[in-house]
C-alpha cells in the first residue's frame, strides 16, 4: 500500500512540475532581458540514433541523451554515476568482474561477467560494440555525447541489442592547440587527474589528440578482522586519436588506447543460517543485514593459488579506425574496431576462505562495419549496410572448498562469429507523415571447448540466424510537436554454458531469445523551445528467455547455468522534461513504470535432501516473480543554474534520484507445492534492494582572472547517505554475498583549460 501511495505522489509530483514549469515559462519570459541570446530557448540537440544526423525532437525512438555538463557537474568518474538519469535505465557495478557493468533498461538486463553469454544492452563507443560486460564501466573525460536508446535496436546497431543501447562518442581532435585538465580529489582516498591536449600536425590535413585519465580509491568498505580500508585500486586510460583529412570529401579517424586497472575485489557476506556455511563463518559473520552490514567484509585471507591478498587485474589495448567519404550522392562510412583483454581474479566472495577461486581470462575481438547513407529522392533517405564480427575468450579457473583444491581446473575456450546485412529508410510520403522501416539478417555461429581437470567435454559447435523487422510512422502537425508510433523485433543469439561442468551441461545449448515491443509516442516543445515534453508507452513481448540458475552439481559442487525458460511480459511508460524558465536555469526530469512478469517460467531444481542428505530435484514455478534488475518506479529531477558575478562565474547544479526496489537474482523465496510443481514465491529478500533516494549536488567557480578558464568545483554524491546493495546473488544453499552501493561521498575538483 505505501509502495502503491508512493508511486502516486510521485506520478502527481511530477505532472505537477510540468505543469508548473509550463506556467512558469512565459511569466519568466516576460523578466529576462531583452537580449536575443539570453531569451533564446533550448538548443538542438543533434543525435546519431538512427546512424543519421538529426535532432532528438525529430527521431521517432524513446532516448535520453546526457549532456556533458551534466556528468562534470555530478563529478561523474564511471558510467555507473548515470544509474538512475534516465527512465527505467539501471547502471550498476558487478563485483565478480574488473570494469563490469550490469546494465537494465526497461526490465531487460544481463549480470554476469561470463564471456560465454551475450549483453542485453548493446554499449557501442565509437561506433564499436563492446561483446562483453567486462570492461563496460569506462572512465569518463572528454565525452562529447551519451545517448541512451530504450526498446530494441537490433536494426542499425548490430548484434544483441534487445534492450537498447548506450552509445557514447569521445571528442574528435580539434585541430588547433589547446587543452583541457582536471585534478580531482575526494573521500576515501579518491584522487584524479585528467588530461586531454589537442594539436595539428600539417594544417588542415592532419591533426592529434592525445589523452590520459588516472584514478585511485582506498575503497569504501571495511575489513571486519584487520580493520583497514578494502575495495580500492587504481585505473589507467591512456591513447591518442589522429584525425586525416586530405580532401573535402574524406576524412579518417584512427584512435589508439589502453586501458588497465589493478583492485581488491571485495565482496559482503548475506548468509543466513539456512547456508551451508553460516556455521563455519567467523563470529558475526552470519544472519547480517543488507543496509550498514554490507559496507564491511571478512576477507583478510591470502588466495590459495599464489598466498597473496586477494586481487584482480585487467589490462585492455585497442584501436578503433572510422573512415567517412562523400562518393556525391552516396556517404560511405567504414568503422573497424579491435579489442582485447587480459584479466586475472582471485576472490572468496567474503566466505572467509571457505570458497576460493582464481579465474584468468583472454578475449579478444574484432568488428567491420561498412554502409553507405543517401536519399533516392527529396522524400526517400535510406541507410544500408553490412556487419562482421569475430571473438574469442579462453577461461581458466582453479576453486578451492574448505581450503583444498578441487583438483579439477576449468579450462574453456569459446569463438564467436557474426555476419549481417543491414538496411533502414525513411519515406516521408505525405505532407507531415514520414513512413520509416528497416531489418536486419543475422547469421551467428559459436564453438565451445572445455576441460575439467583431465576430462574432455568435447568441442561444440551451433549456428542461428534471424531477421529483425522494424516499422515506425510519425505524423507532425506542427514543427513543435510529433507522435509516433513503431513495432521492432530484438534478436539475441543462442550459445553454449562456459560454467557447465559436466558432460551434458556443456554439451546442451541454450536457444536464441526474441523480443517484440510496441511503442507509442509523443515529443514536443512549447512555449518559444522553453519547454520540451517527451512522452512514451511500451508493451514488450519476451520468448525464450536466457536466464541463469545456480544449480548443485559438477565438481565445485555448483553450476551457474542459463536455460531457455519460457518468456516475460513487459509494459511501462516514460516521460521527460528540460525547461529553461530563464536564461540562466535548465531543469531536466524523467519519471518511468514499469509492470514486469514472467510466464512460463518452469525448471528444475534442489526443493530438498533425501534421508542420506543428497539433493532432490524438483519443478520450481517463477512465472508470478518479478524480471530482476526491473524496479517499478525510476525518477529524477536536476537543475543547472548560473549566476554571474564581478568576481566571476558561479554554477550550481544539484540532482534527485529515485529507484524503487528491485530483485538482482532470480533466486527462491520461498516455496508452495501445487500438485507436482513448486511455486516460487518471489525472490530471496536478500537480493532485493531498498528503495533508493540519491541527491547529488556541485557548486563550480570560473574566476574572471582566469577568463572563464579554470573551474574550482566542489561536489557531494548521495548527500543522503542512503545506503544498501548493489548486487546481491545466493549460491545453491552454500552461501550468499552481495556488493554496496557507494556511500555519501564528497571532494574538490580543479579544471582548466585552453
Amino acid at each position: 500500500m505505501k509502495n502503491n501511495m508512493l508511486r502516486r505522489q510521485l506520478l502527481l509530483t511530477a505532472f505537477a512540475s510540468t505543469v508548473a514549469v509550463a506556467i512558469a515559462a512565459p511569466v519568466q519570459a516576460q523578466e529576462v532581458s531583452a537580449d536575443p541570446q539570453a531569451n533564446a530557448g533550448i538548443g538542438e540537440i543533434v543525435v546519431s540514433a538512427r546512424r543519421r544526423k538529426e535532432t532528438i525532437q525529430q527521431t521517432p525512438v524513446a532516448m535520453t541523451a546526457i549532456a556533458p555538463s551534466q556528468l562534470e557537474a555530478a563529478a561523474a568518474v564511471k558510467i555507473s554515476d548515470l544509474q538512475g538519469s534516465a527512465p527505467n535505465v539501471l547502471i550498476t557495478q558487478q563485483g565478480s568482474g574488473a570494469a563490469t557493468a550490469n546494465i537494465s533498461i526497461r526490465g531487460l538486463s544481463f549480470a554476469d561477467v561470463e564471456k560465454s553469454f551475450d549483453p542485453t544492452v548493446a554499449m557501442v563507443v565509437d561506433g564499436i560494440f563492446i561483446g562483453t560486460s567486462t570492461g563496460q564501466l569506462l572512465d569518463f573525460f572528454d565525452i562529447e555525447s551519451i545517448e541512451i536508446l530504450r526498446g530494441p535496436q537490433g536494426t542499425l546497431f548490430g548484434r544483441n541489442t534487445i534492450g537498447g543501447v548506450i552509445n557514447i562518442k569521445r571528442s574528435r581532435p580539434t585541430g588547433e592547440f589547446g587543452g583541457k585538465f582536471e585534478l580531482g580529489y575526494g573521500k576515501f582516498g579518491s584522487f584524479t587527474g585528467k588530461a586531454v591536449v589537442n594539436m595539428p600536425i600539417v594544417q588542415d590535413k592532419l591533426a592529434a589528440k592525445f589523452f590520459y585519465f588516472h584514478g585511485e580509491t582506498d575503497g569504501y568498505y571495511r575489513d571486519v578482522l584487520s580493520g583497514r580500508r578494502s575495495g580500492g585500486g587504481k585505473t589507467d586510460n591512456f591513447g591518442a586519436s589522429f584525425l586525416m583529412t586530405p580532401t573535402e570529401n574524406f576524412n579518417a579517424l584512427l584512435t589508439l588506447e589502453r586501458q588497465s586497472q589493478g583492485f581488491e575485489p571485495v565482496d559482503a557476506a548475506i548468509t543466513n543460517s539456512s547456508e551451508l556455511f553460516c556455521t563455519f563463518l567467523p563470529a558475526g559473520g552470519c544472519d547480517r543485514n543488507t543496509t550498514d552490514d554490507v559496507y564491511t567484509s571478512f576477507d583478510p585471507y591470502p588466495s590459495p593459488s599464489d598466498g597473496k591478498p586477494h586481487h584482480g587485474s585487467y589490462r585492455s589495448p585497442a584501436a578503433t579506425l572510422e573512415m567517412n567519404w562523400d562518393a556525391g550522392g552516396i556517404n560511405i562510412t567504414s568503422v573497424t574496431g579491435y579489442r582485447k583483454s587480459k584479466e586475472r581474479q582471485t576472490q572468496s566472495y567474503s566466505t572467509a576462505g571457505l570458497y576460493d577461486t582464481d579465474r584468468r581470462q583472454q578475449y579478444h575481438q574484432f568488428s567491420q562495419e561498412l554502409r553507405g547513407s543517401g536519399k533516392l529522392t527529396d522524400t526517400f533517405d535510406y541507410v544500408v549496410g553490412g556487419y562482421f564480427f569475430d571473438s574469442k575468450y579462453h577461461i581458466t579457473q582453479e576453486t578451492w572448498v574448505f581450503g583444498a583444491n578441487t583438483g579439477a581446473p576449468q579450462d574453456t575456450t569459446g569463438k564467436a562469429q557474426t555476419y549481417a546485412a543491414f538496411g533502414d529508410f525513411n519515406w516521408s510520403f505525405a505532407d507531415q507523415w514520414r513512413l520509416s522501416f528497416g531489418g536486419r539478417y543475422t547469421h551467428d555461429k559459436k564453438e565451445m571447448q572445455t576441460l575439467v581437470g583431465s576430462t574432455d567435454l568435447g568441442p561444440q559447435s551451433a549456428s542461428w540466424s534471424k531477421f529483425t523487422p522494424k516499422v515506425s510512422i510519425d505524423f507532425r502537425p506542427t514543427n513543435d510537436l510529433m507522435v509516433y508510433g513503431n513495432w521492432s523485433r530484438g534478436y539475441r543469439s543462442g550459445g553454449f554454458n562456459g560454467r557447465g561442468l559436466t558432460t551434458l551441461t556443456a554439451a546442451t545449448p541454450f536457444a536464441p531469445e526474441t523480443v517484440d515491443s510496441f511503442e507509442v509516442g509523443l515529443k514536443s516543445a512549447w512555449f518559444d523551445r522553453r519547454l520540451l515534453f517527451n512522452l512514451a508507452a511500451f508493451y514488450t513481448k519476451y520468448k525464450d528467455m536466457q536466464q541463469s540458475t545456480t544449480v548443485p552439481g559438477g565438481p565445485t559442487g555448483n553450476q551457474t547455468l542459463v536455460t531457455n525458460v519460457g518468456g516475460a511480459k513487459v509494459k511501462g511508460i516514460e516521460m521527460d522534461l528540460t525547461a529553461k524558465p530563464a536564461s540562466d536555469l535548465i531543469i531536466r526530469a524523467s519519471i518511468g513504470y514499469l509492470n514486469s512478469r514472467f510466464n512460463d517460467f518452469v525448471t528444475s531444481d534442489v526443493v530438498g535432501t533425501d534421508v542420506d542428505d543428497n539433493p532432490v530435484f524438483g519443478n520450481l514455478d517463477y512465472s508470478g516473480n518479478d524480471l530482476i534488475y526491473a524496479p517499478k518506479l525510476t525518477a529524477s529531477v536536476n537543475f543547472e543554474y548560473k549566476v554571474p558575478s564581478a568576481l566571476g562565474d558561479f554554477k550550481l547544479n544539484g540532482s534527485y534520484r529515485y529507484l524503487a526496489p528491485y530483485d538482482q537474482q532470480i533466486s527462491k523465496g520461498g516455496l508452495v507445492l501445487v500438485g507436482s510443481t513448486y511455486v516460487v514465491q518471489g525472490n530471496d529478500r536478500r537480493t532485493r534492494t531498498d528503495k533508493q533516494n540519491l541527491v547529488d549536488a556541485s557548486i563550480s567557480f570560473f574566476p574572471a582572472v582566469a577568463d572563464g578558464k579554470m573551474r574550482v568545483s566542489v561536489f557531494g554524491r548521495n548527500l543522503l547517505d542512503d545506503r544498501g546493495t548493489d548486487t546481491a546473488f545466493t549460491v545453491a544453499g552454500l552461501w550468499s554475498f552481495a556488493t554496496a552501493r557507494e556511500p555519501r561521498t564528497y571532494g574538490v575538483q580543479l579544471g582548466y583549460q585552453f
